[in-house]
């Protein structure tokens, strides 16, 4: 498999968005800080921390080797007790025993402060697309929420750290819209 870049269907630009969620989608700060600051309870619920391959539009931003032996955290960001983001990360999973191990310890506390604290962290531009049914992501995400749209929005950034990467996937569900951006 050519590992041109699978960013083909993951746009630069998020075309097509209305004015309030290319807000939501364009921030390259810590989401979960961003949502935090306008929440009065905010929390992680950790659905998931798992072996598992990567979904087909991830490999080809994931390193040949660990195509289907990929560790995956996934969780749900919830603003006043509404679940607002479904997050999706993977890295391989031998680095679980070096750059990412944090992964294994992070339980309900956030993965983006963790990021955004290190400085040795590097993150790529961000890619965009709306995801609909039949993607894994869009499957996973929709059973959180009642009358999910046909769409959803999302956007994913590779971070890299100590020359392994990992890829994390923001899915933002409809009640994100009643943040205020």
């Amino acid at each position: 498999m050519a590992t041109t870049s699978s960013d083909t269907i993951w746009q630069r630009r998020p075309v097509g968005a209305d004015a309030r969620m290319r807000r939501w989608l364009l921030d390259r700060g810590s989401l979960t800080s961003r949502i935090q600051r306008r929440s009065r309870r905010f929390r992680v619920e950790l659905l998931a921390l798992k072996r598992a391959p990567a979904v087909r539009d991830e490999l080809a931003l994931l390193e040949d080797a660990v195509r289907r032996h990929c560790a995956v955290r996934e969780v749900v960001l919830h603003s006043d007790d509404r679940a607002v983001v479904f997050a999706h990360s993977v890295a391989a999973r031998r680095a679980l025993r070096g750059p990412w191990r944090l992964l294994l310890t992070l339980g309900t506390r956030p993965l983006g402060a963790a990021l955004f604290a290190d400085p040795r962290v590097t993150r790529r531009p961000l890619r965009f697309r709306q995801l609909r049914r039949g993607h894994a992501l869009y499957d996973a995400a929709s059973r959180l929420i009642e009358g999910a749209p046909a769409r959803l929005w999302a956007r994913r950034s590779l971070f890299v750290f100590r020359g392994s990467r990992l890829l994390v996937t923001e899915v933002f569900l409809p009640a994100i819209l009643a943040l205020r951006p």
